[in-house]
């Protein structure tokens, strides 16, 4: 099925007249289209989802270098409400999660909410309709009561700064960004980057070009890739007694979870699993000169943990190097080391990761007083549950600070918080309230609180720099520090509590225009008052 398309459809908007909406939802990975796919199942159709290309997906439509797959296995990498009986591989590949996403799209009724061609270029919000106002690169304008933002951590691709790059006069791409129109064939190729991508690819094209320099500096954790096809008999069984499905999912989840124990409770067994990569690089890589330049020297997850077959034997091919000198600068047909060497290419391929400490470009989204939420992290991105954030009322975030894994599968955090909002909406409408927002003191202990535990986690105690951590402060504002249970917990109860509620009160009018004032509800208090900053709304 195809979801590239939008029927006709006499309830949606003019294109070329502005748009009233009651919740706009920024993106259509799977944070974006679960939100929605939610709403709908709530009774909530009044709403409409942004999408920058033409077709939904996310990261998996933006992502589609060779060998592009995911390494959580397919049962658990996918909606608890929509399970797919027909994942042909134990570890999905980008063709087929990005058709289960085209299907969920059509099978739940999403088609007349997309909008393509929409990439946000701001939203602010208005205090005095307490609206956000939209702003789109194509020109076209919204307003919404709710803006939820689906956007991730995987949106926009991070590229290094290396002096001259511009004056390299061969091909250069992001892995993000792949271009399949370009022969590689007999090409010289520089791969910029040992993440998660680049051990998907290497091993593609390594066969393919005429050499390939890897540049690394700092090589992964990689563990064996327990991948298999699924057999059609297990298929046949996942469709029609469905339970086995669930049986199957919840044995994947209890395994992904049990590693949790290593991550953020007792770092020390990371010992032990370390042992297993140790052994897997000494079965795949027989050169002790290369096996040594392959092994980390920093404890296991303190980085990502990759899972690979592959990956070590392409390092070992003949026309394979691995550089570990960083970087000085690039020339016009090579890249040049800081110990002088110079390396001729033809191509330079950047597997350097995403932005992932910084989701929102500078002045897209901006809150109460027109703030930029860039300046509101500048010490580190945070938020309530990932979720809420204060001085930016009925602003949701999926996929938001510190909700990342490392163990278990990204999809169970989503369906976390996508049932956390739809119950702060459902609220909202109970209580007739405008707007709601996180009160500072509240989202501030709770990051206090993230931090103190992610203290003690091998992400913080391991001995590498990772992604993970904000490059600005040191922080981790990328993960979640334990089980993913205990966040669906957290996430399972919506309290006003935590909340200040904006509500209609009284137009005054003067010779100069006129305002509005709000009634602010804490947990049915009310008291009549002008907007306040977030510094006083406590």
């Amino acid at each position: 099925m195809n979801a590239r398309m939008m029927p006709p459809d006499d309830a949606a908007p003019n294109a070329s007249a502005p748009v009233d909406t009651d919740i706009a939802i920024i993106g259509s990975g799977f944070a974006g289209l679960g939100m929605a796919i939610r709403l709908r199942q709530a009774g909530m159709t009044d709403f409409i989802i942004a999408e920058k290309a033409e077709s939904v997906g996310g990261t998996w439509r933006d992502n589609h270098y060779p060998g592009c797959a995911c390494d959580v296995q397919s049962h658990v990498y996918s909606f608890s409400f929509a399970p797919n009986p027909r994942w042909t591989r134990m570890f999905a590949r980008q063709p087929e999660i990005r058709a289960y996403l085209e299907e969920c799209t059509q099978r739940f009724g999403i088609q007349r909410h997309l909008r393509f061609g929409h990439e946000l270029a701001s939203a602010i919000y208005d205090e005095t309709r307490h609206r956000w106002q939209l702003t789109f690169a194509n020109g076209q304008q919204w307003s919404a009561r709710v803006l939820i933002s689906g956007m991730g951590g995987l949106s926009r691709a991070a590229l290094p700064n290396i002096p001259g790059i511009e004056k390299f006069k061969g091909k250069a791409f992001h892995s993000q960004h792949w271009d399949h129109t370009y022969p590689l064939e007999g090409k010289r190729v520089a791969v910029i980057g040992t993440g998660a991508s680049a051990i998907q690819f290497v091993p593609q094209i390594a066969p393919r070009v005429s050499h390939l320099n890897l540049f690394q500096r700092t090589p992964p954790w990689i563990m064996p890739k327990a991948d298999r096809a699924v057999k059609p008999f297990e298929q046949w069984l996942f469709k029609h007694l469905p339970f086995t499905q669930k049986i199957m999912r919840s044995a994947l989840y209890c395994m992904l979870e049990s590693r949790a124990f290593g991550f953020a409770i007792h770092p020390s067994l990371m010992k032990t699993a370390q042992k297993v990569a140790e052994r897997h690089l000494r079965r795949q890589v027989p050169d002790p000169q290369l096996r040594a330049t392959l092994t980390p020297n920093y404890t296991m997850g303190c980085k990502r943990i990759l899972i690979s077959n592959d990956y070590f034997p392409a390092l070992s091919r003949q026309n394979v190097s691995v550089t570990t000198t960083g970087i000085a600068r690039v020339e016009e047909d090579a890249v040049i080391t800081s110990d002088g060497a110079r390396h001729p290419a033809d191509c330079l391929i950047f597997g350097t990761g995403f932005q992932v400490a910084d989701p929102f470009p500078a002045g897209v989204v901006r809150g109460r007083g027109g703030v930029d939420i860039v300046d509101t992290w500048r010490d580190g991105a945070h938020a309530y549950l990932g979720t809420t954030l204060p001085g930016y009322p009925n602003f949701f975030m999926i996929v938001g600070p510190n909700t990342g894994l490392g163990h278990n599968s990204m999809v169970f955090m989503i369906e976390s918080q996508v049932e956390y909002v739809l119950r702060a909406l459902k609220t909202m409408n109970a209580e007739r309230a405008d707007a709601i927002e996180v009160r500072p003191h509240v989202e501030r202990a709770y990051n206090e609180q993230i931090q103190q535990k992610l203290g003690r986690a091998i992400w913080s105690t391991g001995g590498c720099k990772s992604w993970y951590l904000d490059p600005k402060t040191g922080k981790n504002t990328t993960l979640w520090p334990g089980f993913a249970y205990k966040f669906r917990q957290a996430t399972s109860t919506f309290s006003m509590d935590d909340y200040l509620a904006y509500s209609p009160a009284v137009q005054a009018l003067s010779g100069h225009g006129s305002s509005q004032q709000q009634s602010v509800h804490a947990h049915g208090n009310v008291a009549t008052r002008a907007p306040t900053t977030s510094a006083e709304a406590t």
